[in-house]
């Protein structure tokens, strides 16, 4: 079942599988220059201490990736 809401046209969705790869390989460029550092070396923890600072290495991207673009 499909099921229309608003009058804005949403064609995000590309039908085309070439465009597709395309515009996918396209955003995967773009990704790695988002990616903050990893420290070098090696690191003894214990694992909360490491789940932790993947956290923050998770939110530090979402915040890049999210920010509002600048005119």
């Amino acid at each position: 079942m499909t099921r229309t809401v608003g009058h804005q046209d949403r064609s995000e969705i590309i039908l085309d599988p070439v465009q597709a790869l395309q515009r996918g390989r396209a955003l995967d460029r773009l990704l790695p220059m988002l990616l903050p550092a990893r420290p070098r070396g090696v690191m003894r923890a214990p694992h909360h201490v490491f789940n932790r600072i993947d956290d923050e290495r998770q939110l530090e991207i979402a915040r890049l990736v999210n920010r509002p673009a600048e005119p």
